[in-house]
């Protein structure tokens, strides 16, 4: 059966061990794979999720170590939220307080309490108190008590001229439903996908474009079982929607293709297989630089060039 809803959220970062400590460190995710930029193996890509490397889970980094600052506004998300369970929230507001990081009061949204906050490179982060979450599985490796951690994505918030085309994608695409409006929000949900089933449509018209640079999101992937059903999504977009879609890129752990959708914010169709034990022991992920075959002859020159992690 099709889960619909969020694959994995990819940001741009600066210095990669200020980046590591951030999110292995404080909020308590797990490394599950160190590879490489494969457009740039000179570049680390940090891959951070839950025990498995779930999708919706996953939120991933290309740490630039010195990336300018980028600056938030239309064709871009906003804000990208972790769930968490309700009873945590007193806990995390602790927790980012103790290690000085920048965040706001607790408020509603949605009849939900969100805690937003900002990493070390200045991207717009949330945790989200989800009631009935604690019942889910947690990743208990990172120092962070089981019945608090994060239980993987709520959801992302996309800043657009307008919210309705890209509602239409969601809708028609990716199997979503509106689900509310508040404060000028429309929230889009995947029916049945608890984990990384939210995407809250902010429509600001006339507000500067983004400029992307360190703390941006580079781009939302969102989730197909296998080919076939990214290719039925790819058939879609291009003969419903009239846009245009990149051909199919492999990246080892799944495959990918892009499209810009209506408000400029760049998408990925990403399938749920292989996942991320295809080329390390599940219980081991993220312990070693993994490369992709075709830059493994050159494994001791980008070992050389890549910032230190320890």
């Amino acid at each position: 059966m099709q889960i619909n809803g969020i694959h994995h959220v990819t940001a741009i970062a600066g210095p990669a061990r200020r980046n590591l400590d951030f999110y292995t460190g404080v909020l308590g995710l797990r490394l599950v794979k160190k590879t490489v930029n494969f457009d740039d193996p000179t570049t680390w890509h940090l891959y951070f999720g839950d025990a498995g490397g779930n999708p919706g889970t996953i939120l991933t980094f290309f740490p630039w170590e010195h990336a300018a600052p980028g600056r938030l506004g239309i064709g871009e998300t906003q804000e990208t939220s972790f769930r968490v369970p309700a009873a945590a929230m007193g806990y995390w507001t602790h927790r980012l307080v103790s290690h000085g990081v920048v965040h706001d009061v607790p408020q509603k949204r949605f009849g939900e309490t969100v805690l937003a906050f900002r990493d070390p490179d200045g991207m717009r982060l949330a945790l989200v108190g989800v009631p009935g979450s604690e019942a889910e599985p947690a990743w208990e490796g990172g120092g962070i008590p089981a019945e608090v951690a994060i239980r993987g994505f709520h959801g992302v918030t996309l800043l657009l001229d307008k919210a309705e085309p890209t509602a239409a994608i969601l809708a028609e695409v990716f199997g979503f439903a509106e689900a509310g409006r508040e404060g000028g929000i429309v929230r889009m949900r995947a029916p049945g996908s608890p984990v990384g089933g939210i995407v809250d449509l902010r429509g600001a018209g006339g507000f500067l474009p983004a400029r992307m640079g360190a703390g941006s999101v580079h781009h939302v992937a969102f989730r197909a079982a296998d080919d076939a059903e990214q290719a039925r999504m790819v058939a879609l977009l291009t003969e419903r929607f009239g846009l245009r879609v990149t051909e199919q890129r492999d990246r080892n752990y799944f495959r990918s293709v892009y499209f810009r959708e209506p408000g400029g914010v760049l998408f990925e169709i990403a399938t749920d297989d292989p996942g991320f034990a295809i080329d390390e022991p599940a219980d081991s992920l993220g312990g070693t630089l993994k490369l992709p075959a075709r830059y493994e002859a050159r494994r001791s020159e980008i070992e050389a060039v890549l910032p230190a992690l320890d």
